[in-house]
């Protein structure tokens, strides 16, 4: 694990918190919609949210 303050954690948590709101909610967004082009955007932009999820979480590796 890196060297972190606790400002730097405390940082990161609320990061993490964030993206993976946005992945929930864009996924739900993407279930919710009937029309494939809306439905591939959101999935997109879910997905997208994901990598941020997943690089600010390698931080804490």
């Amino acid at each position: 694990m890196a060297n972190l303050t606790e400002k730097e954690l405390s940082s990161l948590h609320s990061l993490l918190s964030e993206e993976e709101l946005l992945i929930k909610k864009f996924k739900m967004l993407a279930d919710h919609t009937s029309n494939q082009e809306i439905k591939d955007k959101f999935e997109e932009i879910s997905n997208k949210h994901q990598g941020h999820f997943n690089s600010l979480y390698a931080q804490l590796k």
